[in-house]
């Protein structure tokens, strides 16, 4: 009774879903069809993001009174819904993006995926979808990935990138928590997301669109987000710029740069490094990367961190000052994404790479951070953020 007074209505009753449902999703009760023929793998200079997918995948349906069937690995196949279902016409949908890797032995791993599976949980109950176990689905997942093994492409800079995606199913017009949903998991072999390596990107500061807002659904990895950003890119890539910064409020204030987490490097006013990233309001993704990042950092201890905000009046300011040492996104797709040029309110404010080289693409910090996480996710180094399957 206590909970129920304290929690928000939609975290009460997420607490509710998953104290009815969530230990009913079990790895095992995981059913295997394997297909009879399989599809001929892609060269690793052929991959293209997103185009090419495994020979399987994962599904389980969900119904409200019965609760999590029995999860199935089967072939690679269309999904089969009606015209109705809700995931068609209230964007009930919410997804992951995470990567397993082959190490120089052969074993399969993953990053930090229980942080994917708690942040899809959250997603889930942000859009009042069904909880689920996440230690479960990470056990299915790598059932799945032993099955798939081939498709995980060798070589550093190599993964296969794993969708997870829940979906409301309930066939039904009216805006209501979905009665019905289906879990499914997909994957596709990808390549370094630069490659020929760092490429230092140009972003359009955006004024006349929003992406999130505090309290809003920035913080849950829904499809939702994902649309409207669609526009405000198109515009920015006809200028010439490659991604969006995205700003909020009157006041500019900085918040994600594409769909990849902002960090700025810089001397602060005691003339010490800091870096900074925005804070958690509900408007910034939890992104694992992010998390890594900050996690380094203060492993690291060469200067201070600070999760908080900062407006693109300062930071302009502070770029014209000479105070901004590097800038950078981050994210699952690139890990590190360097940040050379910010074009605001018809100025292009440049943005420090490597000094002591003037052809680099990124600054030193930046590959730090990327070759870091990389070592950790190869298992070039024993960590235990990387999660070995096989």
């Amino acid at each position: 009774m206590l909970t129920s007074r304290i929690l928000p209505s939609f975290k009460r009753n997420a607490f509710i879903q998953a104290k009815r449902f969530t230990s009913k999703l079990s790895a095992s009760k995981l059913q295997i069809k394997k297909a009879d023929a399989l599809k001929p793998l892609v060269a690793n200079n052929e991959l293209v993001f997103g185009k090419s997918f495994t020979d399987h995948m994962i599904s389980v349906d969900w119904d409200e009174k019965k609760g999590w069937a029995d999860p199935q690995l089967h072939p690679y196949e269309n999904l089969s819904l009606a015209p109705s279902a809700v995931v068609f016409h209230y964007a009930s949908e919410c997804f992951e993006g995470m990567k397993a890797y082959k190490d120089a032995k052969g074993k399969i791993r993953l990053f930090r995926p229980d942080m994917n599976m708690a942040r899809m949980n959250r997603s889930t109950a942000r859009i009042a979808l069904p909880q689920f176990d996440g230690d479960e689905l990470i056990k299915i997942i790598g059932e799945y990935l032993k099955t798939d093994e081939r498709w995980i492409p060798e070589g550093k800079g190599y993964s296969l990138y794993l969708r997870p995606t829940m979906i409301g199913t309930q066939e039904m017009l009216g805006v209501n928590p979905p009665t019905s949903a289906k879990l499914f998991v997909i994957g596709c072999p990808v390549g370094p997301y630069y490659k020929t390596g760092f490429n230092a990107i140009r972003l359009l500061a955006t004024t006349e669109y929003v992406r999130a807002w505090p309290r809003g659904t920035g913080e849950a990895k829904i499809g939702g987000n994902y649309a409207p950003g669609l526009l405000p890119q198109r515009l920015a890539l006809q200028q010439g710029y490659q991604q969006n910064l995205w700003l909020f409020g009157e006041q500019h204030q900085l918040t994600e740069v594409g769909t990849m987490n902002l960090f700025i490097l810089l001397k602060n006013d005691n003339g010490d490094l800091e870096l900074i990233t925005p804070p958690l309001d509900g408007s910034i993704l939890r992104g694992v990367t992010r998390d890594s990042i900050i996690g380094l950092a203060k492993e690291w201890n060469e200067f201070e961190v600070s999760e908080r905000n900062m407006t693109m009046p300062e930071l302009r300011d502070l770029a014209k000052a000479g105070r901004v040492v590097e800038m950078f996104g981050a994210g699952t797709a690139c890990v590190v994404s360097p940040i050379k040029e910010i074009g605001y309110l018809g100025e292009d404010i440049k943005i420090p790479l490597d000094p002591k080289d003037p052809n680099s693409q990124a600054g030193p910090y930046a590959k730090r951070f990327n070759d870091a996480i990389n070592a950790i996710q190869y298992g070039e180094v024993e960590h235990p953020w990387s999660v070995v399957v096989n």
